[in-house]
């Protein structure tokens, strides 16, 4: 682990170490978290627009691509193969009938709610394991930066 910035000079040389941190870590948990035992075989942009989709009602393709920050094509590639799993349903947009809504099935949000939980679990017991205090505070302040990264221009 490197050094924090001492003083403000420091600053963008921390980031790009930090940046760097950031990219072999996300790295080493996403396999991680995709290798636990039970996992289902989805593919982790197929995991992602699960959990998207059973935070909100319903999403267009647009919406869901622009949100997974992937191309239209690929969403619908990703739509396609949860429908034909049966996660997900189509239903025509009531304000605009050129549009497709998805939404989950049940079979879709049973499997988002427990693949969500299990890896939650897995992490919380880890953090708890192997973390101080102080730096499952950390973490948490950390978290709420890289949302807001995650949410950059």
């Amino acid at each position: 682990m490197t050094e924090p910035p001492t003083g403000t000079d420091d600053l963008p040389e921390a980031a790009s170490r930090a940046a760097m941190e950031i990219f072999v870590v996300f790295g080493r948990l996403r396999r991680r978290l995709t290798a636990l035992p039970g996992d289902s075989g989805m593919t982790p942009t197929q995991a992602s627009v699960l959990t998207r989709l059973s935070k909100v009602d319903s999403a267009t393709v647009g919406e869901l691509a622009g949100a997974e920050q992937v191309t239209h094509q690929a969403t619908v590639k990703t739509v396609a193969a949860l429908e034909q799993a049966g996660l997900v349903r189509r239903d025509p947009d009531p304000g605009d009938g050129r549009r497709q809504l998805i939404s989950l099935t049940e079979d879709g949000r049973t499997r988002a709610h427990g693949e969500r939980h299990a890896r939650q679990e897995w992490m919380a017991r880890a953090l708890a394991e192997l973390g101080t205090p102080e730096e499952i505070r950390a973490v948490l302040v950390a978290a709420e930066l890289l949302g807001k990264v995650s949410d950059a221009p």
